[in-house]
Formats: C-alpha cells, sequence, structure tokens
C-alpha cells in the first residue's frame, strides 16, 4: 500500500484504529465489488480519508456495513464504511493510481521503459481511469477535475525553472485534493464546510507532493529524474518549512469545518500529518539551549603560561554547545539525506532465505531475486488479496524481492491521537 499518512498501531487508541480499519477495509471492499479484485491494488492510505471526512460529517448510524473475515482483521467479521464516502475514495484512488502509471510510462521508469510493458501499463492506467469516473458519476463527482490537474503537471514541468519556489510545481495535486476534499461535504450534506474542506485539501496536496519529492529525491537523483527539488534548487531546510507550514494551514483549516465527528479525522490529517513530515525530514532538534544560569560570554580569562590549549572561545552571540557529528540530529553541515526505512521486525541481519510458508508467499530470497513486470503484478495481487502489505512485516516487493516494513513504527507508542484538542 502507499500514502504518507501510515498511522502506527501504537499512535492512535483502540477506538481510533477501529475505526481507520473500518475505512481502509470499505475503501478495499467498495473497489473489489464495483471493479474486480485488481482493483484492490490501488488502496491506499490516503484515499481512506475521503471516507473519513464524510463520515465525520455525518451521523455515526449511517455509513456502515458488516463484512466478512479478512486475514488482515484476524479472520474476524467486523463493521466497515460503506455509501458514498467510500465509493469517493474509490473513485479519486483510480484515478490517481492511473495518472501515476501514465507518469511512469512518460519517464520510461524501471521495467516501463520496455515497449511490451508500457503497452500494458498504459491498458491499465486506462481502464483504472474509466472505472474511477464511473464511480465518481453515481456520487456526482466529476473526475475530469482530477484528470485536467493531473494532465497539467507535464506543462509545469517544464515550465519550472531553477529559483523558482518549490510550490509553483504542486498546484496540480493542490487542485485535486482540493477538489475531492470539497466533494465530501456535498456527500454528507453540510454545504458549508466546502469551502475550508477545500482549503484543508490544497494544503495537503501540498504537503503530500513535497513529502513525495523528498522520499524520491536521492532515487530521481540517480536516476536523472524529474524532481521538484532538484528543479527548484530547493533545499531539504526550505522544503521542511513549505511542509511544516501546510500542516498548520491543514490544522487551522479543520477548525472551521462543522465536524459530528472529528476525532479520527483530526488525528489523521493534524498529528499523522505531522508524523509523516518528521518521518520524512528525520527527527532533528531546534537550536540548543544554554545551560541555566548563563549570562552571556563574560570576560576573557587571562590564560596560563603553561596551559598547553587556550580556553574554549564562545562565539559572539553568546553559548553555543560543541557540534555533534555530521549526519546526528541538529548537526551542522550540508543537508543530510532522509534517513532510510527500517522495518520492526527486520533485525541487523535482515531476513532469512527461505523465510516464509503458509500464506507468507512468496518467501524470501537473500539476495532478493527480482520478477518481472507481469509476474510481479500477479504476485502483487496475490499479496494484496491476502493482505500482506499489511500484516506481514516485512514483505518482499512483489517485483524487486527486496524486504519492506508494513509498519513505519518511530512513535513513542502514546496514544497521543486520543485527544480533545
Amino acid at each position: 500500500m502507499f500514502g504518507i499518512i501510515r498511522p502506527c498501531r501504537h499512535r492512535l487508541s483502540a477506538g481510533l484504529h477501529a475505526e481507520w480499519l473500518a475505512h481502509l477495509c470499505g475503501l478495499c471492499l467498495a473497489l473489489r465489488d464495483e471493479h474486480g479484485h485488481l482493483a484492490r491494488m490501488v488502496t491506499n492510505y490516503d484515499g481512506l480519508i475521503i471516507s473519513a471526512l464524510v463520515e465525520a460529517q455525518s451521523p455515526r448510524a449511517e455509513g456502515r456495513r458488516d463484512a466478512g473475515p479478512c486475514p488482515l482483521r484476524a479472520m474476524k467479521g467486523t463493521s466497515v464504511a460503506k455509501g458514498g464516502g467510500a465509493q469517493l475514495a474509490a473513485a479519486v484512488s483510480l484515478v490517481l493510481a492511473s495518472a501515476k502509471i501514465s507518469d511512469h510510462v512518460e519517464d520510461r521508469d524501471g521495467a516501463f521503459a520496455r515497449r511490451s510493458v508500457a503497452l500494458a501499463a498504459r491498458r491499465v492506467a486506462t481502464r483504472w481511469a474509466d472505472q474511477g469516473s464511473r464511480t465518481g458519476i453515481r456520487v456526482g463527482f466529476d473526475t475530469a477535475v482530477l484528470t485536467e490537474a493531473v494532465d497539467r503537471q507535464a506543462e509545469i514541468e517544464t515550465a519550472v525553472r531553477l529559483g523558482d519556489s518549490a510550490v509553483l510545481a504542486t498546484e496540480p495535486a493542490e487542485l485535486a485534493t482540493a477538489a475531492a476534499f470539497a466533494h465530501t461535504a456535498v456527500l454528507a450534506g453540510r454545504p458549508e464546510n466546502a469551502a475550508p474542506l477545500a482549503e484543508a485539501g490544497r494544503l495537503f496536496g501540498r504537503a503530500a507532493h513535497l513529502l513525495d519529492a523528498v522520499e524520491d529525491l536521492a532515487e530521481d537523483e540517480a536516476a536523472g529524474a524529474w524532481n521538484p527539488l532538484t528543479a527548484t534548487g530547493t533545499g531539504l531546510a526550505e522544503a521542511r518549512r513549505l511542509c511544516d507550514d501546510a500542516v498548520l494551514g491543514v490544522e487551522l483549516a479543520l477548525r472551521e469545518v462543522a465536524f459530528d465527528q472529528p476525532k479520527l479525522v483530526h488525528a489523521l490529517l493534524v498529528h499523522e500529518l505531522r508524523q509523516a513530515v518528521r518521518r520524512a525530514f528525520g527527527h532533528g532538534h531546534g537550536p540548543q539551549q544554554p545551560p541555566p544560569g548563563w549570562i552571556g560570554p563574560g570576560p576573557q580569562p587571562q590564560q596560563h603560561p603553561h596551559q598547553p590549549h587556550p580556553p574554549h572561545q564562545y562565539p559572539q552571540g553568546g553559548y553555543q554547545p560543541p557540534p555533534p557529528p555530521a549526519g546526528a540530529p541538529g548537526g551542522g553541515g550540508p543537508p543530510q539525506e532522509p534517513p532510510k526505512k527500517k522495518g520492526r521486525h527486520r533485525g541487523e541481519g535482515g531476513p532469512v532465505d527461505g523465510q516464509g510458508g503458509g500464506c507468507w508467499v512468496p518467501k524470501f530470497r537473500v539476495p532478493p531475486k527480482p520478477r518481472n513486470f507481469f509476474f510481479g503484478c500477479a504476485v502483487a495481487t496475490y499479496m494484496c488479496c491476502s493482505c500482506q502489505f499489511c500484516c506481514r512485516d516485512p514483505f518482499p516487493g512483489p517485483w524487486s524481492g527486496k524486504p519492506n516494513s508494513s509498519c513505519d513504527c518511530d512513535c513513542d507508542c502514546c496514544s497521543c491521537c486520543d485527544c480533545s484538542c
């Protein structure tokens, strides 16, 4: 699964995690019921926010249905989201996934550089775009807004120059998410919420685009692919500032929305969005404070004639502790690359050759054994249907065979999202 909002089960309370899972399962089942099992591959963490927004503006008695056993829920049945919210989330997910595949084909990324793979990928992208359009029509949402915004991306990429603001490159993502967020107010029968939700969606799209650029920065530079940060010359410090401003803007916009059930939306779009920024940039700390009682540099002490080293010279402006090693949190020097993700259960040695079995197929291979595009698609479909992307940690990449983590847990294991702020 993909998306920037990936809440750890330790950060959400039991009640909020159950609600979050209900929307995730509701999105997955809406895709399956309307478009078949293959469409479930576009299930993503960010798409379920659409469903959560609709339910947050509606009475709790609406928008739920009973679902059968699933490996993701330890083979237990539960109540999952349904109705217009899940359908809108499915439509948006299909159209944006179609755009993502088309972008890979245009950029000739990896296996997409092969003519046969590109042809098959274009057919899948066209099919998902049509399916998303049909589902959008059922809930009164014109997905042309999304496709037009995505089509503008190529035009913007050619127009952006070195020295421009990175925000210029995020405009299509902002327009798409703003339209999707605003339509949740229409589905919930709360038209007065449309304007603040559009603003929240616009800033969420900006943050999502920038965070995706930060996570792909090293890979794009190695491959020579277009990246908004390198194209505009935006450093990590400026990108972090833009993301922090967007997160604050989302929080302020949500305060203007009238919610019946605000807790889950607040947890995802405030706490978890802030956590996504920290995860992408690393846990840097602000300037260190001087020790208690510090009142200034004071007079320069006299050096003893036999003292081998001069006393420590404080720079102008007051006390500053010795700089930490390069790359350490809060350290100076050039910007460091965002930290690589680590699995919780991976251990120092990584997965063992042949690890797996039962439902957890394919097994790990050391070194990883890559698969071609079509075989990888088949493996990805099986892994999606058996919920390995959520339940198996770590899980092997369908195409690369490399281990991936299903839980980016770098939290303090608290229930900080079950708040009333």
